[in-house]
């Protein structure tokens, strides 16, 4: 005899339907004036029955996101023609994940049925190119923004097509400013973390050792590297050190800044800077804890440690949300220092086109995402940290596992800096990295590589 499915298969199938269809529709894969697949279609694809999949349909129907037309079908709606609000969002494909947001969207839709968001998803390369761009031609009304690329478009003088913000109280104050350009907020903080140390904890247990705490200096975690690399088809410790989300953390742990002197000379040599430098230099020649060449980006290391094959890596609290399936334990300490305990803060915030006709609606969308409600399913429902403080330090049943030192952040607060700290501008960034590929390379020795960088730097304060 075959078994029947259950009703909460059937609901679990309807929901899917109207989710999948509702996503296509906001994200723009279905544009205004098509049509859906038949009833016929749904039913067979979704594996529903056909009263089911017209249940599906009117609630989409009650969002305004299509319309019946007798005797044809159902068509995706035009926003203009039912009077709803058409807001374009601008978004770095991460954020999905890392934020919920599209969830968070479909949230927002749901009580906000006169405004329909579409999602416009933007490349990571040239992101602050393309988002002006787009923002400048009026085809974004409300957009995603990390620290740097708010910085470049400030340096680059952009920032005159964003909308000033009012402040928000409830947000973390170290990081409620970090939008703030010539007196004006231009962004407000979603989702913000620390770079930190990731570990695999079945690791260091397996060999009895200790595991990282604040208290460890870099030749600390070196020696637990090398006893851990060891062990078969395992690197000790490994992360991309081409990131510019990491490499400038040795350079602020150094106590050192690229200052210029008033003759327009930036020193390198003999400066603090060196020290960090040199420290860089020592990572990537420890072949047995860090091997080169592994990764063209920070999600190659954290695939690499999912796998097992690295046991410790550096972070954020963001990339956690691609460990949720991880099958060992793992855990998160702070960096190991050298001269200051210090390291680098990643901010991702939304901004809001100044020249925007649905200005009012964006508003509104940018309220909805910091409110405690959208900051709280966040917290909930991923590893990153939200901005909202009450939402972030939520206490409650957890949905799935999290690191026992998940709030290390809080204890850390205090040495979290942002890379201007270092004197550089959001461009100088990549042009002193590709400077430095030639010493780690050990194709340039100390005194060429800071003659090289000091040129670069003293054309850059020119310019």
């Amino acid at each position: 005899m075959t078994s029947r499915p259950s009703r909460t298969t059937f609901r679990q199938r309807l929901d899917e339907m109207v989710t999948v269809l509702r996503d296509d529709i906001i994200t723009g894969r279905r544009a205004a004036g098509d049509y859906l697949p038949s009833e016929v279609a749904l039913a067979e694809q979704f594996q529903l029955s056909k009263n089911s999949v017209r249940k599906g349909l009117e609630r989409l129907v009650e969002e305004k996101l299509i319309e019946k037309v007798p005797r044809v079908g159902n068509r995706i709606a035009d926003p203009a023609a039912s009077g709803t609000v058409l807001l374009r969002f601008g978004y770095y494909r991460s954020v999905i994940q890392e934020a919920a947001l599209d969830q968070l969207i479909e949230r927002f839709q749901q009580t906000h049925p006169h405004i329909r968001v579409e999602l416009v998803p933007l490349p990571y390369e040239n992101y602050p190119d393309a988002v002006s761009g787009y923002i400048g031609h009026d085809m974004l009304d409300v957009a995603t923004v990390n620290y740097n690329d708010f910085r470049w478009l400030a340096d680059e003088g952009r920032d005159e097509l964003l909308e000033p913000l009012a402040p928000r109280p409830e947000l973390y104050p170290f990081i409620a400013d970090c939008f703030r350009h010539e007196g004006r907020l231009l962004g407000l903080p979603l989702i913000f973390s620390p770079v930190m140390l990731c570990y695999n904890r079945d690791h260091f247990l397996a060999l009895d050792l200790p595991e990282p705490d604040s208290s460890w200096r870099w030749p600390d975690l070196m020696a637990a590297a090398e006893r851990l690399g060891r062990e078969p088809g395992t690197f000790g410790f490994y992360f991309h050190m081409l990131s510019n989300n990491r490499w400038p953390v040795f350079l602020l742990q150094s106590g050192g800044r690229f200052e210029p002197d008033g003759a327009g000379h930036v020193p390198v040599c003999g400066t603090k800077l060196m020290e960090g430098l040199r420290l860089t230099r020592e990572l990537i020649d420890r072949q047995s804890a860090y091997p080169a060449y592994l990764s063209e980006n920070d999600m190659d290391a954290e695939r690499l440690f999912l796998q097992g094959k690295l046991s410790v890596i550096i972070a954020t609290y963001f990339s956690l949300n691609h460990l949720k399936d991880a099958p060992f334990a793992f855990e998160v300490a702070p960096l190991p220092y050298l001269n200051e305990a210090k390291s680098l803060l990643l901010t991702i915030g939304l901004m809001v086109n100044r020249t925007s006709a649905a200005k009012e609606a964006a508003l509104e969308l940018v309220a909805y995402l910091l409110s405690y409600e959208a900051q709280l399913h966040i917290r909930q429902h991923t590893f990153s940290i939200p901005a909202h403080k009450k939402a972030a330090e939520w206490n409650g049943p957890e949905m799935f596992p999290r690191p026992s030192r998940f709030s290390m952040y809080r204890e850390i607060i205090p040495t979290l800096r942002f890379f201007t700290e270092l004197g550089l501008r959001s461009a100088d960034l990549q042009d002193v990295c590709n400077a430095l590929k030639l010493y780690w390379s050990r194709l340039e020795d100390e005194a060429a590589m800071c003659s090289r960088l000091e040129g670069l730097l003293a054309d850059g304060a020119a310019r």
